[in-house]
């Protein structure tokens, strides 16, 4: 994890990272890629041209347009790892032609009369005995790493929220309150995990991913 961010995702050749330095996370992020590359693919060594990585910066004005942008990642992740596991099930499997596989899926949506999604999953269990589901969820949904600062469950919060003055009542926190918790954002174990972010069960588990303090 970069230092300065508390949450990042990544699927295939997307990564998406909650930071404020563009240059930090380019250059970081492509530095440990190729340092890490031998561990990962010891039977295929880099060679020129190297690899580089573009990146943007967009500004959101709230927690829940955040939310927005990485739910709509992994529901993106899901559509484009259902198409690519369908595609190659096609050509591995069936005995297609990469243009044969192809022209197949561009029939569905061509004729579709209800879900695409169920067409694909039909043509994985009728043709082949695959069960989507059964797929790794790092394929299906891709892969948030956060900083665990420390979870808690649903009950455990409820309590605290009826037991915890509001911050209305306790006032904004001082300047080294927040030092504390940059501090123990800065030292907590990232923690990678693929999960569904769509719902509120992981945010709500937790709060300090979207709490200033």
């Amino acid at each position: 994890m970069l230092s300065g961010s508390d949450l990042g995702w990544a699927h295939m050749t997307r990564f998406s990272f909650a930071s404020k330095i563009l240059t930090t996370v380019v250059s970081t992020f492509t530095s440990y890629y190729i340092h890490l590359w031998a561990s990962c693919f010891p039977d295929k060594p880099l060679s020129s041209p190297m690899p580089s990585f573009d990146g943007r910066v967009v500004q959101y004005p709230s927690f829940q347009n955040l939310r927005d942008y990485l739910n709509w990642r992994q529901v993106d992740c899901h559509i484009n790892n259902l198409y690519n596991t369908t595609f190659w099930a096609l050509v591995q499997k069936g005995g297609m032609l990469r243009t044969e596989a192809e022209e197949t899926l561009k029939h569905l949506i061509v004729h579709a009369q209800g879900s695409v999604a169920a067409d694909k999953n039909e043509i994985l269990f009728s043709r082949f005995g695959m069960n989507y589901n059964d797929e790794l969820e790092q394929f299906r949904k891709g892969s948030v790493m956060y900083r665990d600062v420390g979870s808690t469950s649903p009950t455990e919060q409820s309590a605290t929220k009826e037991t915890t003055p509001s911050k209305s009542q306790q006032g904004e926190p001082s300047r080294t309150q927040k030092e504390k918790g940059r501090n123990s954002r800065r030292k907590a174990e990232i923690t990678l995990q693929c999960t569904d972010l769509i719902r509120d069960e992981f945010w709500n588990a937790r709060p300090w991913l979207f709490s200033d303090r």
